[in-house]
């Protein structure tokens, strides 16, 4: 099988632009041959005013895109075409090109876009259904992407036209999620037929670690409010016996903790750590904590967390909770209550859990749904799905 794989690199380094040639590379070691069509939103700083004033509407059709990946389809002929993320540059101008050529096409997402033109379903730092619920309009009235009501109401114009051309219903065979939580938030924007949920996956396996763990708690990600920082620190600040935590990571809310690690010997500020730290502080902490306010897509964070063996005590809240099996492989709380965080801290490291057995449940989730064969084996399913509907969507 051939397999081009199409991929707009955000300004800002992140975990999808971190994590997007892994599939490539996974495809590649088995045999299977890849071509790229990439754009990069650097090139951004280069436009010419007109060019970034043409942005406004070069987010819903891009002719450079739709031209380029017609011309790279007949010299390639993949079998299936594989899209990430398209804003801004390629723009969804890529999946008519591909139904114009007659080729199967794959989109993954790893946020809520198609639903949101914030791609987060949150607004001041709370979760916000009101696109869902309403309309598109509500993300133009309080201007939900980068501030501004300009940019907003381009993506949502865009949102908004490629419904009503049936863009896709009419070019996409396939959209990958990694979670039944997300099928059903997209299900609002996209057809909930073509939504296959195939979770995230991680490799190399780093291995499960040896025992249980220390009597301390790791906390792993940006430092803001959404990401639950600031639950963190209300948790400790509020029940003093609980164990040491270490944080890594950066953030809006890096001096806070400052603050809070200088005034409480128990809160260990270790800042932004190499991937090899973290790994290694997974292998030793009691369990992972994941305070978060917000819905999550499926952080690598956790799969590493489970191929280590760690357990994970998380916020009942989003995909979270089709992640971590509460009271197998981790717990769950309410993160809008502290005392519920603490109660389930403590219940973690109280003598009667057995957190040996949560740990070796959650590798053996890993072992299970989380692995580059498992990975493999979903991923070349789809696109047998995705084929086999272009057949019936192309008539060929």
């Amino acid at each position: 099988m051939k397999i081009l794989y199409a991929w707009n690199l955000y300004q800002q380094q992140g975990g999808e632009n971190m994590w997007y040639p892994s599939e490539p590379e996974l495809l590649r070691s088995r045999g299977h041959e890849v071509c790229f069509y990439e754009r990069d939103n650097k090139d951004l700083a280069e436009f010419s005013v007109l060019q970034k004033a043409s942005m406004l509407w070069r987010t819903s059709w891009a002719g450079d895109t739709y031209r380029a990946v017609r011309e790279l389809l007949r010299k390639e002929k993949p079998d299936v075409v594989h899209v990430y993320n398209t804003l801004a540059l390629i723009s969804p101008s890529i999946f008519h090109a591909c139904a114009a050529e007659r080729v199967a096409v794959v989109q993954t997402h790893y946020n809520y876009r198609s639903v949101c033109p914030a791609a987060t379903l949150m607004r001041n730092g709370r979760v916000c259904e009101e696109c869902i619920d309403h309309s598109l309009l509500q993300s133009i009235k309080y201007s939900c992407y980068r501030e501004s009501k300009i940019q907003t109401a381009a993506l949502a114009a865009s949102i908004a036209l490629h419904r009503h051309l049936g863009t896709w219903n009419r070019c996409v065979q396939a959209f990958i999620v990694p979670t039944q939580f997300m099928k059903r938030k997209l299900a609002a924007g996209l057809p909930e037929d073509r939504i296959e949920v195939r979770p995230n996956w991680h490799d190399p396996d780093p291995g499960m670690r040896p025992g249980d763990g220390e009597r301390s708690v790791l906390f792993i990600g940006r430092l803001a409010e959404e990401k639950g920082a600031g639950v963190l620190l209300r948790t400790w600040q509020a029940n003093p016996d609980l164990p040491p935590v270490k944080i890594l990571g950066d953030g809006p809310m890096a001096d806070e903790v400052r603050r809070a690690a200088a005034a409480d010997p128990r809160i260990h500020y270790l800042g932004r750590q190499p991937h090899e730290r973290v790994l290694e502080e997974l292998r030793v902490t009691g369990c992972l904590l994941v305070p978060v306010l917000w819905y999550e897509a499926f952080p690598h964070t956790l799969l590493e967390a489970a191929a280590s063996g760690a357990p994970i005590l998380a916020s009942n809240l989003g995909t979270l909770p089709d992640v971590v099996d509460d009271g197998v492989t981790g717990l769950l709380f309410n993160p809008f209550d502290t005392a519920d965080v603490a109660a389930k801290i403590r219940l973690f490291f109280s003598p009667g859990m057995d957190r040996n057995a949560i740990s070796r449940a959650a590798r053996k989730k890993f072992e299970t749904e989380f692995t580059a064969d498992r990975a493999y084996e979903n991923l070349t399913r789809i696109y047998a799905v995705a084929q086999d509907r272009a057949r019936g969507d192309f008539g060929f």
